[in-house]
């Protein structure tokens, strides 16, 4: 059971975000109400570090200026824990509970 991915309840939001499509930070952060600007690149790092997701660099228009965007997506490794998270959160809840 210690080679379970486990994920936090941002860690979570990020991957199901991913699961359908690549994004770049702010835009999960418009998508989520648990997302912070302050903290979604903090943790987004924390996830490719882990494995999570993989990013790359978006191309910019000529005319366009600033830092360049990184469009994030989902690993493979991320799917697994997604799918380990979703697992996790409905055995939970399918426990009734009995009353005594």
């Amino acid at each position: 059971m210690n080679n379970v991915p486990r994920v936090s309840r941002v860690e979570f939001e990020i991957l199901s975000l991913l699961r359908s499509k690549e994004m770049y930070g702010l835009e999960m952060v418009k998508e989520s109400s648990i997302l912070k600007r302050g903290t979604v690149y903090v943790t987004l790092e924390r996830m490719a570090d882990k494995g999570y997701v993989k990013s790359r660099e978006a191309e910019r228009a000529p005319h366009e200026s600033g830092m360049p965007r990184r469009i994030y997506s989902i690993s493979g490794l991320g799917q697994r824990a997604l799918a380990a998270a979703q697992a996790a959160a409905a055995a939970y809840l399918s426990w009734e509970i009995v009353p005594q």
